[in-house]
C-alpha cells in the first residue's frame, strides 16, 4: 500500500547514526518532508507537534491544510531510518529456515536451484515476489539489494512488483553458465550478456530516473561463471559504469579451493590465485562492486579490495545457519573496507535486518572469544551498518540511512512496550522489548536491537510514501 506524495511534518523522538560509534538522539523535534521526500527542515526544541507545525511551516510556505503530521503517541516510540539489506536473494525467500546439514555447494543443488528455476512460472514467481517484498517492508527494510533468477521475465517482475510496492530496490538477474545443472544455466556467455541487457533496458524503462529501482550486473560467484562470461560483464561495467554489480566472495573454504582450481592466474592474467584477483582481473572489482560474505578474506585480499574501493555485504545469520564461519568485520573497517547487513535468505533464516544486526553483534563476540578482543561490534556500530554503512554499499550513501536535511525520508515509526504499573503491558502489539520507563535511551536502543521484531515496526516510508502500516 502506498500514499500519494504530500508534504509531511515528523514530530517526537527521531534516533540516528551520526558516525559508527555514535547514535544521535532527537527529542521533541520536527522533520519536514516535502512532496518529493526530501527532508527540508530538522527542528529540534518544540513541545507539541501542533507548536512545531505553527514555528515552521510558514518558514516552508506551507499551507497547513496541505501537511500531514505524524507525531509519535508515546515515548516509548521514535523514528529510525529504514535499514538497507545489502544481499539477499528474493527468489530463495519459501525456502528460509530449509538449509538442511549441507555445505554450501551441496545447498545450492539441493535446495536453491530448482526452487530459482521454478519461478520461470509467472504466477509462482509472482506469489513469492510479493511476499518477501511485504515481508521485508514489515520489518522496516526500505532499500533491499535483490538477486533474482536466471530468468529474464521472472526477473523482470520482480522490479515491477518493487516499484509498484514502493520499495527502494537494486534487482539483478543471476548470471551463470557453468557448475549449475542443465536445467538452470545460461545456455553462453553470449547468451547471458543478452539477458542481461535485456532485463536492464526493462528495469530503466520503468523507472527511468532511477529513483526507486535499478538494474545490478549479477555474476552468481565465480565458481558458476566461466572466464568469458566474466570477461563480458566486465566490459559490460566498464562501459556503463553507472551500473552497481554485486556477487559473492569467500563465503567457505570449499569455495575458495574451487575458485583456486577454475581461475590459476595462468588463465586470468591476476597476480596471485585469490578470489578477489580473479573478480579484479575481469573489471568487476569496483567501486560500485558488493561483495557478499567476505569470511575468508586474507590481509592481500582486503588490501586490494580497499584499494579498490568494493564494498562488503556481512550476513552473519546464513554464514552461521550454513557453518561458513564468522566474518572479521572490525578487520575490514580498519583495512578501509565499507561494509553493511545482508540478511541472505535463505542462506540466513530471517527477512529481517535488525536480526542481522543482533547476530553481527554476536558474531563479533565469537570473533572476540578466538583472541581479538577489539572485534566486538556495539549497539551503535551495527546500527550504523544496517543503515548509512549499507546506504554506502548500495551506492545510495548521503541519500538515505539518516535524518538530515537534502536526504530523503527512508524511516520506519518504531514502538516499544511499555509496562504499566500491575506490570502489565500497555500495548500488546509492541512485542517482545518492555520498557518500565526508567531506562536510558540507549538502554532502549539496546533492547530494541537484542530483543526487538517486525511487531516493533508500526509503520514504514520511502522517499515519503507511506509503504507498510501495522495494525491492531
Amino acid at each position: 500500500m502506498a500514499t500519494p506524495p504530500k508534504n509531511k511534518l515528523f514530530f517526537g523522538s527521531f534516533v540516528h547514526s551520526k558516525t559508527l560509534a555514535e547514535l544521535e538522539y532527537l527529542h521533541s523535534t520536527a522533520i519536514a518532508v516535502d512532496a518529493t521526500g526530501k527532508i527540508v527542515a530538522v527542528e529540534p526544541g518544540h513541545a507539541t507537534a501542533a507548536a512545531a507545525a505553527e514555528a515552521l511551516l510558514p518558514k516552508l510556505g506551507w499551507a497547513a491544510g496541505d501537511v500531514d503530521t505524524v507525531a509519535t503517541k508515546s515515548d516509548s516510540h521514535f523514528f529510525f531510518p529504514g535499514f538497507i539489506d545489502t544481499h539477499l536473494h528474493a527468489s530463495q525467500y519459501p525456502n528460509v529456515g530449509i538449509f538442511g546439514n549441507s555445505t554450501l555447494l551441496d545447498w545450492l543443488n539441493t535446495y536453491t536451484f530448482p526452487l530459482e528455476a521454478s519461478l520461470a512460472d509467472p504466477a509462482k514467481a509472482r506469489k513469492v515476489y510479493t511476499r518477501v517484498i511485504r515481508k521485508t517492508l514489515a520489518h522496516g527494510t526500505t532499500t533491499a539489494a535483490y538477486y533474482a533468477t536466471v530468468d529474464v521475465s521472472s526477473t523482470n517482475l520482480l522490479a515491477d512488483l518493487c516499484l509498484a510496492a514502493g520499495q527502494r530496490a537494486l534487482v539483478g538477474r543471476v548470471c551463470m553458465d557453468q557448475l549449475s545443472p542443465a536445467y538452470y544455466r545460461d545456455e553462453s556467455p553470449a547468451a547471458a550478456l543478452a539477458s542481461t541487457l535485456a532485463s536492464i533496458a526493462h528495469i530503466e524503462s520503468i523507472d527511468p530516473s532511477a529513483s526507486l529501482v535499478r538494474p545490478v550486473l549479477t555474476p552468481r560467484f565465480a565458481p558458476s561463471c566461466s572466464a568469458p562470461l566474466l570477461k563480458g560483464l566486465g566490459a559490460l561495467a566498464a562501459d556503463r559504469p553507472d551500473l552497481p554489480i554485486q556477487t559473492h566472495i569467500s563465503e567457505n573454504k570449499n569455495e575458495i579451493a574451487l575458485v583456486k582450481e577454475l581461475f590459476p592466474p595462468s588463465s586470468t592474467g591476476a597476480p596471485d590465485d585469490s578470489y578477489s584477483s580473479v573478480y579484479d582481473a575481469f573489471g568487476l572489482l569496483t567501486e560500485r562492486t558488493i561483495l557478499a560474505h567476505g569470511v575468508h578474506l586474507s590481509e592481500v585480499e582486503a588490501e586490494l579490495i580497499a584499494k579498490r574501493g568494493a564494498k562488503v555485504s556481512h550476513c552473519p545469520c546464513s554464514n552461521s545457519a550454513i557453518t561458513s564461519g564468522a566474518a572479521r568485520v572490525r578487520w575490514l573497517i580498519e583495512k578501509g573496507v565499507t561494509c553493511g547487513l545482508g540478511t541472505d535468505m535463505s542462506g540466513g533464516y530471517s527477512p529481517s535486518v535488525l536480526e542481522a544486526a543482533r547476530h553481527a553483534a554476536l558474531v563479533s563476540r565469537h570473533v572476540a572469544m578466538g583472541g581479538d578482543d577489539k572485534a566486538k561490534l556495539t549497539v551503535e556500530e551495527v546500527l550504523y551498518l544496517a543503515t548509512r554503512g549499507g546506504a554506502d554499499v548500495v551506492g545510495l550513501g548521503g541519500r538515505v540511512g539518516a535524518f538530515e536535511v537534502g536526504m530523503e525520508w527512508d524511516a520506519q515509526l518504531v514502538g516499544l512496550g511499555t509496562v504499566d504499573a500491575e506490570g502489565g503491558a500497555v500495548e500488546e502489539e509492541d512485542g517482545n522489548v518492555d520498557v518500565f520507563g526508567w531506562e536510558t535511551w540507549e538502554e532502549r536502543i539496546a533492547k530494541w536491537v537484542y530483543n526487538g521484531d517486525d511487531r516493533n515496526t508500526r509503520k514504514v516510508w520511502v522517499k515519503g510514501r507511506l509503504v507498510h502500516e501495522r495494525k491492531g
